[in-house]
């Protein structure tokens, strides 16, 4: 027998003695420590009785819970009734300031110089943080690109015009997030690189995977050395017809009207639910997603469902009776898609809390098919959670690797790990920050074995770490 075999047999009787002893195989009723027989019945509870998916229909019919809006209030008062209804050992409210910026009722564009497309319209949606136009809105020439670098080509020819962004979301590649990650900063800073050279106004492809016309929005940035000007997606088709209609007619201009506006500063909250540890009451496992969502859709997937999987995971841990070691929070976290203060609060207050944040896992990829957790830690940490696969698999976990958490726990300091629970993401830029994310595209399955995955997960962590 050769030497690597011998490594290979010697590696997996290690594996199977060290599970043996991490999986008794005792009764639940009789050992908390029971994981098999305990992931097989929180399992089947999540798919058969669907607790958080009837919660995420009472959310959605709230609306979307954008920031400072009044819905977003709605729905943290209906969080906080959620939580103490399951009589758990703490529910509260930790105040934060956010940001509020309102879509208003106008978005509109319309060619108006064109001998072949006169009149035609076209779906436009402001992003978040836009300027409005002025009331007769603003009309000028369409320059189109595909990078910074072709717009700072340009020069002067900018000047005045409306700036087209038209990188496209790269369907070639595996991972959704990268090729989102490829084509995002023409919307987070496309506005102020126009500006630099006078652009009047920027409009940009919509970053999705799904070759139809909803606009998808999202977070955009201006900064003090630039003027600040309107900035706005089109729709995928659309941008695909005007791209065309340039070519053909390149002095082609449009009309772009938008009344959205910015607030003073709202009072708002994170919600917060935890059931206290049995041994270490002072260590914290937090579980949670930010409970913000833009104001397209509902914000089904785009956190809906991610917060109300923690949700149910306290509901789970409840009804079973399971008394954790570690202290078990669920933190529904406040303004992740346009500030982040949520996370920049209980940042702060985890920093001084006479408590230790052990391990912190954000849900903010949706709410389809469980596939992984990436974890932020030591390779020590990373090499323990691997052992617990096995039991992890039965909720369809088939990997823990290096990677990035969340937005929100990143502001949680000293902690010994971070994780960001993965699903499949192959649909998600489908709805992303747009009319699309609904109740309906949320399949209750999908969702439910998620619930169990990170209700699991969360028992480990506070059991094993």
């Amino acid at each position: 027998m050769g030497t690597a075999v011998k490594r290979i047999i010697l590696t997996l009787c290690s594996f199977f003695l060290l599970s043996n002893n991490l999986f008794p195989q005792t009764s639940p009723s009789n050992s908390k420590n029971n994981y098999p027989a305990i992931s097989d019945t929180i399992i089947r509870t999540a798919l058969t009785e669907q607790t958080g998916y009837e919660w995420l229909k009472e959310l959605c019919d709230i609306g979307p819970r954008l920031s400072g809006s009044e819905q977003s209030m709605k729905a943290i008062m209906w969080a906080k009734d959620k939580m103490e209804k399951l009589a758990i050992d703490k529910v509260w409210l930790q105040n934060v300031m956010v940001p509020k910026w309102v879509r208003g009722d106008v978005e509109s564009a319309q060619i108006v110089s064109s001998k072949k497309y006169k009149g035609r319209k076209l779906n436009i949606t402001a992003f978040g943080g836009s300027i409005a136009t002025p009331d007769e809105g603003i009309t000028a020439q369409v320059i189109e690109v595909k990078s910074f670098d072709e717009l700072k080509k340009l020069g002067d020819i900018v000047k005045g015009k409306i700036v087209f962004y038209n990188r496209a979301f790269d369907n070639g590649l595996v991972n959704s997030f990268e090729a989102y990650g490829k084509a995002v900063d023409q919307r987070t800073t496309g506005a102020i690189e126009a500006a630099k050279l006078g652009a009047a106004a920027s409009i940009v492809r919509s970053i999705t995977s799904k070759n139809d016309n909803i606009t998808h929005t999202g977070v955009m940035y201006y900064d003090s050395l630039t003027n600040k000007i309107p900035h706005a997606a089109i729709g995928v088709q659309d941008a695909e017809f005007l791209s065309e209609a340039i070519k053909e007619e390149p002095g082609l201009a449009i009309t772009i009207k938008m009344n959205c506006k910015k607030y003073p500063d709202a009072l708002s909250y994170n919600v917060i639910g935890e059931i206290t540890g049995s041994e270490k009451p002072e260590e914290i496992i937090v579980i949670g997603g930010h409970f913000d969502s833009w104001d397209k859709g509902c914000g089904a997937h785009d956190d809906g469902a991610p917060c109300i999987q923690t949700m149910e995971a306290l509901h789970l841990l409840k009804k079973f009776n399971i008394k954790p070691k570690r202290t078990i929070r669920c933190v529904l976290f406040i303004n992740e898609e346009n500030g982040a203060r949520g996370g920049k609060v209980y940042g702060s207050f985890a920093d001084t809390a006479k408590e230790k944040q052990i391990a912190a896992l954000e849900a903010d990829r949706g709410a389809f098919t469980p596939r992984g957790f990436y974890v932020t830690s030591d390779s020590a940490a990373i090499n323990k959670m691997q052992v617990w696969l096995p039991i992890l698999n039965k909720a369809h976990i088939d990997w823990i690797r290096p990677g990035g958490s969340g937005v929100d726990v990143s502001f949680i300091k000293n902690a010994k790990a971070l994780l960001g629970f993965a699903p499949d993401e192959q649909r998600y830029m489908d709805v992303h920050h747009s009319d699309n994310d609904t109740f309906e595209s949320v399949h209750p399955r999908e969702m439910e074995l998620g619930t169990a995955a990170i209700t699991i997960m969360a028992i480990l962590l506070s059991e094993e770490l």
